[in-house]
């Protein structure tokens, strides 16, 4: 990279020598192109450094005091983007070598002609405003790299919102085929990622959460409506097509990337601490830690919610349901986990979402004929 006529008459070149001979020669050679500062010693050299910028320093490697091999690791604590050209008459290359390791980019032996000098200074200078043109690009680079980020990361957030709202629709939808489902949706995903939250779960594990929670029922789909809307206890062979929900959900979620995580709760979230759920019969840790959380939120939603046949529990009949749960149908940590997190908290988010009944109106005899019912779809909601 040659140099221009502006960097040439710009750069600034610190002479170190302790012969004041040598400073003058070096000054009146190199003073006609460049601007050029002397100093009689390194500490002197020193001195200047905080307050004055140069792209070159030419340093004697032998002076009283502090020696140039000695002064080139301050230099580049000092000023690191200086180049720096040794000189010395010692015929050592030993001496050489501890020069270039420590960080001098040549090396002059003297006695040297002036041409020698004036290529060793036009080359170090040239280096220097080579890397000087590299950390503009990179920086350049870095401005558009963080650029392109921030554009990717808004969009990223807008296709992800895009992706919530469709859910929340397809949720929405949901609830208008199954009267047992409708407005659980909002607190639910609320509560379980208040548990999620407190679990320590990360947002690749909270966000699977939110979009398990909300599409838990995303496999009643499949399920005939005069199963979601019969108002009495289900037969044995509609119980069976009722369970199969969570898997068909399950197949449903997996074949869609950014939901392939939430499968798992939706496939899960019937299951029960010590195996009794369904539809697989998992126990323990073998059911997804998702699908422990939601069932706990699930449940206080169902038990503190308003019915058209009860009003809902209060908080301390619910956290008592719950703790009677705890290491049958519900994972015990999970159930810590909910009783860490002060009663008021729950109001705020159960407030967030306005609550509505979760059944259409029904005969006083079809009411009691379902507290009796021995299968239901959802067996705490009778409670």
């Amino acid at each position: 990279m040659k140099m221009t006529d502006a960097q040439t008459t710009s750069a600034r070149i610190l002479i170190i020598d302790d012969e004041p001979d040598i400073r003058r020669l070096l000054a009146e050679a190199l003073g006609e192109t460049y601007e050029c500062t002397i100093a009689c010693s390194a500490e002197e050299a020193l001195g200047l450094l905080p307050t004055q910028k140069f792209e070159l320093v030419i340093s004697d490697v032998m002076m009283g005091g502090m020696s140039g091999l000695e002064l080139i690791p301050h230099l580049r604590q000092l000023a690191p983007e200086t180049i720096i050209l040794m000189v010395s008459a010692a015929q050592n290359i030993e001496v050489t070598i501890a020069a270039m390791r420590a960080g001098a980019f040549d090396y002059l032996m003297k006695p040297f002609a002036l041409g020698q000098l004036e290529v060793a200074v036009e080359r170090a200078l040239e280096r220097y405003y080579l890397r000087a043109e590299q950390r503009r690009y990179e920086a350049h680079l870095e401005e558009l790299v963080a650029e392109r980020t921030v554009q990717l990361h808004a969009a990223l957030a807008s296709i992800e919102d895009s992706y919530r709202k469709t859910l929340q629709a397809l949720a929405t939808a949901l609830e208008t085929r199954d009267p047992e489902a409708r407005g659980d949706g909002g607190r639910v995903v609320n509560f379980s990622l208040r548990l999620g939250q407190e679990l320590k779960l990360n947002g690749v594990e909270l966000r699977a959460l939110e979009f398990g929670a909300l599409l838990h029922d995303v496999g009643k789909i499949g399920v005939p409506d005069a199963i979601l809307e019969k108002p009495t206890s289900l037969s044995e062979e509609e119980w069976e097509q009722m369970r199969r929900h969570p898997l068909l959900g399950q197949q449903i979620l997996t074949g869609i990337e950014f939901l392939a995580e939430a499968a798992r709760i939706v496939a899960e979230h019937h299951e029960c601490w010590d195996g009794s759920g369904y539809p697989l019969g998992l126990r323990g840790e073998e059911i997804d830690l998702g699908a422990r959380i939601f069932a706990v939120a699930d449940a206080f939603d169902a038990l503190t919610s308003d019915r058209l046949y009860r009003a809902g529990r209060s908080h301390e009949i619910a956290v008592a349901e719950l703790l009677q749960g705890s290491g049958t149908q519900f994972d015990p940590r999970v159930i810590n986990a909910f009783l860490r997190v002060p009663p008021a908290e729950w109001t705020m988010l159960r407030e967030k979402i306005p609550l509505c009944a979760r059944s259409l109106p029904r005969p006083q005899a079809q009411i009691a004929e379902l507290f009796n019912a021995p299968q239901t779809r959802h067996s705490y909601l009778a409670s």
